[in-house]
Order: C-alpha cells, then structure tokens, then sequence
C-alpha cells in the first residue's frame, strides 16, 4: 500500500488501475495518457465487514456487485443496493470496484472530444458546454468554468447515507466526511475531488442506518431503461416516528450537479410533518430553489421536482408497496 502511494506522488503520469471500467474508456479516446499503470487489485482491500458502532465498512476494491448483493448491504442500507443495481450493466458491476467508482469522471460529451476545449482537460481553455449542448449538464452547483455532472449512482446513496471515505498515503491515514470529497467546479473544474495526489481510497464507512432501512427510494430517470447515466436521480430515506411523523431525512439528487447534491437545510423542513405530498413538494422547491438551466436542460428542472416527490412518496410507503408507475 505504501508503495503504490509513493509511486503516485513520485510520477504525475502513474495512473491506478483496479476495475478499469471508467479508465480505459478515458485512454481510448486519449482523454488521458498515463506513462504507467499500477495494478492495485491485489491488494487486500475487497472485503466487506461490520464496524463495532454497527455501521459497514466496503472496501475500496470490492466489486459493485459484491457490494449490491451483500446480504449486509441488502438488508440495512437497501437504498445502496439499489442504486448500485441502477447503474451500468451487470458485466461492468462485476468488474468496476466500490473506490474507483467514487473517481469515476463525468461523461460530458465536450470533456471526452479532445477536438475541443474543455477545462477540466485544459485549464483555462473554456467550456463549450456553457451555450453548446446542455441536455445532460448541470442545473445545481455550476460555475462560468464547467457545467459537468458526475455520473455515479452509488455515491448519490453514499451521500443520502453520510458515508465517509477512508484515505491512506505515505503521510498517514484520514477520513473524509462523504460531503466534503466531491468538489463543486468552481474555478478548479479539473479538480473532481479533495483526495490528495499521494492518496489512495481504503474503504467506505456506512455508519448505523438501520432506521433508515424501511422506508428508503432510489428512483433513477433516464433516456432508455438500462444502461444509461441519469438525468436526475433521487436517494430518498425516512426515519418515521410511531406517530407516522417525520424524524429524520435524507434526500440526495444524481445528475443535477458537479457532485451528489444534498442541502440538509431543506431536509429539515420534514422533521415533525406528515409524509405527505404537501410537505414532500415544499422540501423539493427548497432543494431546487437555486437551479438554473442552460436553454437544453431547462426540463430537469420540473423533471427533477417531480422525482424528488416521488422518491420521498415510495420511501414512506415502505418496501411493500410497489413503485408507482404513473409518468412523472
């Protein structure tokens, strides 16, 4: 572990491997251009075990469908398993691993043409998204530098369940709050992380959720039924009182942002309401109070309201009650 750290730091152009799923697409199309690559799938960081405060920890080389299938995941955080089963196929779940799909890069189309400019490729060299096509871009979060989104499923889970990511490198080890590792663009679009160059993901703490596991959605709304990244996406989990009221919430949006997208000020508006569409709408006006559209993507904002009463409306109904199949 120690040695593929400092072998990172040593050599910008040393790229980690595990799964490969995302990066081998980035150097087919010369996105990226690593002189090395260092194999880090032997080292002993796949398992998948409880915490002695009765959380979960994934480790950073456990395959997605390992993590989904798990009989631990699937019974207590069952809103990762299924936003893990939304994303990609079952071929690529087998082979794509829980920490390189924290450092999965956006799929916007203007980042993986090297024909054009794009500042998270070249800094300083602009974006053509911003006036250019916008269908799948950013409503949430953007900046005059880049309107990316980030593309992965799981961490929208992983943010709605406040996960936190353990990182080790030469320097030692530290743990990063799941809110605090994607970064916005700001004027750093290149930047899709706070993780440090000499760093390298251990695993993935889930902390005690139990209260959440009853009542948990995750609804994913995109251009074709498989296989396809989203639009916008919505984790929703309830904590209900034995009144039937509101105790705890979480509610994280995918598709919408640079990041996973959670405003905790909004969530607070349910604590002590009834589950109700009422109360459900005024928590999605307030998640998406500072959305803006780029002309192509104006729809995801109704879109994205619609989705958040609904994954909230699924969540209080529990796991017996099927999805509603009405169109958004």
């Amino acid at each position: 572990m120690a040695d593929a750290s400092g072998a990172g730091a040593a050599e910008g152009t040393i790229k980690f491997i595990a799964g490969g799923t995302n990066l081998l697409d980035l150097m087919k199309e010369n996105v990226v251009r690593p002189m090395r690559l260092i194999d880090l799938s032997r080292l002993p960081l796949d398992r998948i075990e409880d915490t002695p405060a009765g959380g979960l920890r994934l480790g950073a080389l456990a395959r997605n469908a390992d993590t989904a299938y798990h009989p631990a995941v699937r019974e207590r955080y069952p809103l990762l398993s299924s936003a893990l089963l939304a994303g990609a196929s079952p071929q690529l779940r087998n082979m794509a691993t829980n920490g390189g799909n924290l450092l999965q890069r956006t799929r916007c189309v203007y980042f993986y043409d090297t024909g054009v400019p794009c500042n998270k490729r070249e800094p300083g060299s602009g974006c053509p998204a911003i006036g250019g096509l916008s269908r799948q871009h950013a409503i949430l979060g953007t900046s005059e530098h880049c309107i990316a989104t980030h593309p992965s499923d799981m961490c929208v889970a992983l943010a709605a369940l406040d996960a936190v990511v353990h990182v080790r490198s030469t320097a030692g080890e530290r743990a990063i709050p799941f809110a605090d590792f994607h970064r916005l663009p700001g004027d750093r679009p290149q930047d899709d992380t706070t993780l440090g160059a000499q760093e390298l993901i251990t695993h993935i703490e889930l902390p005690d959720a139990a209260r959440f596991a009853g009542h948990s959605a995750y609804i994913k709304l995109r251009d074709r039924a498989s296989y396809a990244f989203a639009l916008v996406s919505v984790a929703a989990a309830l904590d209900l009182a034995d009144d039937g009221t509101v105790r705890d919430v979480r509610v994280a949006l995918g598709g919408v942002a640079h990041k996973p997208w959670r405003m905790p000020t909004a969530e607070s508006m349910l604590i002590g309401s009834r589950p109700d569409a009422e109360a459900f709408a005024r928590v999605a006006d307030a998640l998406l109070r500072d959305a803006q559209g780029q002309g192509d993507n104006d729809f995801k904002i109704p879109l994205a309201r619609r989705a958040i009463v609904r994954a909230l409306e699924v969540a209080a109904a529990g796991p017996d009650t099927p999805t509603p199949g009405a169109p958004l």
